[in-house]
């Protein structure tokens, strides 16, 4: 990033003047020649004067390098065992809308899929379809475009992964280390670093012992190793949106052969945050139209709106999957509400940790200060702990959750950036000592633990001055998922203007289709994996 301050004279004051590099120029501050050198002083970058008298600071030279990823079989392969409520994805309901679609399939056999890519899925320990891999493989095999939403853990990344390396396996790749600019079939784009790299990483799995070649490219890392490695040859570019304008600005990547475009945590990606930069992509040079290319957007929330803007990036026949409790949180977890003002937060986290005792933790917290507060609080009182956040190095952000993963450190504070789609095995606890102002950032939360049929805990901290207004949808996320719904929580609901909920079976479909262009009866799928009346039981980091 490069900041460009224009210093001028107006009368008393001395005008600054900021450009971002690739912005306009805008007055952001005005400072008096006394608080001039108070600004300047709290600059760490370089500065320079140029010919045309403007100060151009720019962030020191990015340096790292990443460990390479392991390439031993056993390593690239190493998975974690589902949990014993996995069958219990049987129960879950599914609802398809759209015109023609493709019937599910049962199992990996019915995919039709080559031996190679059908030995991977067997060394990655997939053995049993969750819902949504039974819904949207066959359709992504059915070159249709998706938007598919399903609960935190489910297997999403699997359910596009396997169709699209089957595409590629059966039709051939054409990158080559010899090629001046890459043209991957495939780019998939995530909000943060993290979420991209476990992106990568399966899809090397499912791509083992083959030509196609898998690269991932994000924030924080030099910038002559990414594209050393793009060079190698990319036929599927994992990437966040930021680094993968940068590329294709550099002229490192061409877009004309690309096949599939893959939305992770859609939902973020086409938020306040992210929307320009995806209409600045599928606007790119190159960049094939939506009805030349098949366009596959995930996450766990879809709320209305977001669906509407998505609609723009899709063709118009695209279908819509929901699973379960779309929008809501997982069965597995047990959730427990905790009536904590600010000033008690701390005595009690460390209370709750004390109890749990080495079982793996993530706290989340509102702020990055926060975060490295409760971190050096929690090791003062001998509770080995670490934190990840925005601000953090890529180096120490990587240690971090090493740490977190070996067990070395198993606490992990963390902002509400590391909730979105981060997959830690064995992530037992999740603790909010500050609730989330949205209900969807909850659900992304607690859906750190309870991954895969395993079954986890969550506990939050609720501040009734603080959190009153998330009261209502609160006691909607605990009662679909036929949680305990504590009477003092109705209170507030009521006192804030609304009403309390108590239905302890919950809705099945927490989200619908915004087109509300519905199938037939015939289109509504239980799939004959669960009866009518059966319920089911992650700051941008660019």
């Amino acid at each position: 990033m490069i900041i460009v301050i224009c210093l001028s004279h107006n009368h008393n004051h001395n005008i600054i003047n900021v450009c971002i590099f690739s912005g306009e120029f805008e007055t952001r501050r005005e400072f008096e020649a006394r608080g001039k050198k108070k600004f300047f002083s709290l600059c760490t970058t370089c500065c320079l004067l140029n010919q045309n008298n403007f100060l151009v600071f720019a962030d020191p030279k990015v340096t790292y390098v990443p460990p390479p990823p392991p390439d031993d079989e056993n390593s690239i392969f190493a998975h974690y065992q589902t949990g014993i409520n996995f069958d219990k994805y049987d129960n879950i309901l599914v609802e398809v809308s759209g015109l023609d679609p493709p019937p599910a399939i049962l199992n990996f056999e019915e995919a039709g899929l080559c031996e190679t890519l059908t030995k991977n899925i067997a060394r990655v320990g997939y053995f049993k379809l969750t819902p949504v891999q039974k819904y949207s493989i066959p359709i992504v095999l059915a070159e249709r475009d998706l938007m598919a939403c399903a609960q935190t853990g489910s297997g999403k990344t699997a359910a596009f992964l396997i169709p699209i390396l089957a595409h590629m396996m059966r039709d051939g790749v054409t990158a080559s280390q010899f090629k001046g600019e890459q043209e991957p079939e495939c780019i998939i784009v995530a909000p943060t670093r993290e979420l991209i790299n476990q992106i990568f990483l399966e899809s090397r799995k499912f791509s083992y012992g083959t030509c196609i070649r898998p690269v991932v490219i994000y924030g924080g890392i030099q910038m002559s190793y990414t594209i050393h490695q793009i060079n190698q040859g990319c036929n599927i570019l994992c990437a966040t949106p930021g680094r993968l304008l940068d590329i294709i600005g550099k002229q490192k990547i061409g877009l004309n052969k690309l096949k599939y475009l893959v939305l992770d945590e859609a939902d973020r990606m086409l938020d306040m945050g992210f929307g320009p930069d995806i209409k600045k992509l599928v606007s790119s040079p190159g960049m094939p139209s939506k009805d030349k290319r098949q366009t596959l957007m995930f996450s766990a929330t879809f709320p209305d709106e977001i669906q509407r803007l998505a609609g723009e990036f899709l063709r118009t026949d695209y279908l819509f999957v929901v699973v379960g409790q779309v929008g809501g949180a997982c069965s597995d977890v047990q959730q427990t509400i905790l009536q904590v003002k600010q000033y008690d937060k701390k005595n009690k986290l460390v209370e709750i940790l004390n109890e749990i005792g080495n079982e793996r933790t993530m706290v989340f917290v509102e702020t990055k200060k926060k975060a490295d507060f409760f971190a050096t609080l929690l090791c003062q009182e001998n509770i080995s702990t670490t934190s990840i956040h925005g601000d953090r190095e890529q180096r120490e952000r990587e240690e971090a959750l090493h740490y977190f993963r070996t067990g070395r450190c198993p606490v992990l504070v963390a902002t509400s950036v590391a909730a979105r789609g981060l997959d830690i095995e064995n992530v037992q606890h999740v603790i909010n000592v500050d609730l989330p102002s949205t209900i969807d950032e909850y659900v992304h939360r607690i859906g750190r633990t309870g991954r895969c049929g395993n079954t986890g805990k969550a506990i939050s901290f609720f501040d009734p001055q603080a959190d009153s207004a998330v009261a209502q949808p609160l006691i909607k996320v605990l009662a679909d998922a036929q949680q305990e719904v504590p009477a003092w929580l109705e209170e507030i609901a009521c006192g804030s203007g609304g009403i309390g909920f108590s239905n302890p079976k919950g809705n099945v479909f927490a989200a619908v289709d915004s087109r509300k262009v519905f199938c037939s009866k015939d289109n509504h799928h239980s799939g004959g994996f669960a009866a009518s009346n059966i319920l089911v039981a992650d700051e941008s980091w660019d």
